[in-house]
């Protein structure tokens, strides 16, 4: 599995969202870069990670990054969020941070959980991807940066971004979309002991604000920030804002 390392300082590990690549994350590793020594993740089946075997399952994915990074905090976007939130709530000995930007313990709507996204949007894209996996990712991408006060710059880049290291696994999509759909890790946030802090964007149209600030309302030592006009990937448009709460947090707990 495909690792960048770059930056000074104590490590922090970066981990995409569905489709992307850790190349995604370059405005903010510029902006923390000065500050830690970042392990930027490409997932399997993605980016430099596309030859890589692993299916996208959290076990799996958690389990190939704790081999390959040191102990550190882990931030996750998106998909990557679940995949961090799992390793820190399993492996708190090597996970003892845990940041999340626009991710949630649960993406689809339940009776007891209003702040998923409607199952027959995850539906739709799955069939989506099995006639026109392009066309698919796009409108994906469109979802990601809808809301945002950059709109046009964020879809931009994140369409710049999306085939910058060749075309993902279609097999890994479909796996990731899986995982984002069925996986439910609520009922581990109140046993889990390492400090987090849940980055949101205002205007998020696939995860909603509410759903962070609920989930962090369920876990102990955990804090909120949202980025006021922002949309789901506030790191491409605030990276600024972004590393201040990120670095903020990690000092706090730098024991």
């Amino acid at each position: 599995m495909h690792v960048d390392i770059s930056g000074h300082g104590p490590p922090l590990v970066l981990l995409h969202g569905w489709a992307m690549h850790g190349g995604i994350f370059a405005p903010l590793v510029e902006a923390l870069r000065e500050h830690r020594t970042l392990y930027v993740v490409d997932l399997p089946g993605h980016g430099h990670s596309r030859a890589c075997g692993l299916p996208l399952t959290l076990d799996a994915c958690a389990d190939a990054v704790l081999d390959t990074v040191p102990t550190a905090p882990w931030c996750g976007w998106s998909l990557g969020g679940l995949i961090a939130l799992h390793a820190a709530t399993q492996h708190p000995q090597r996970v003892p941070a845990l940041a999340m930007i626009c991710a949630s313990p649960k993406f689809v709507v339940r009776e007891d959980w209003p702040h998923g996204m409607a199952r027959e949007v995850f539906t739709g894209f799955a069939a989506g991807l099995r006639s026109d996996w392009r066309a698919t990712i796009d409108r994906f991408i469109t979802l990601e940066a809808f809301g945002s006060d950059h709109m046009r710059e964020e879809l931009q880049l994140l369409r710049d971004a999306v085939l910058a290291r060749g075309e993902p696994s279609p097999r890994i999509l479909a796996e990731g979309l899986a995982t984002l759909e069925t996986s439910d890790l609520r009922d581990a946030l109140p046993a889990m002991t390492v400090p987090s802090v849940w980055i949101s964007g205002r205007r998020d149209r696939l995860v909603n604000p509410t759903a962070m600030q609920a989930s962090a309302a369920m876990a102990t030592d955990a804090r909120t920030v949202q980025i006021e006009h922002a949309g789901h990937a506030p790191f491409l448009t605030h990276a600024d804002a972004v590393a201040t709460a990120l670095l903020a947090f990690l000092a706090e707990h730098a024991a």
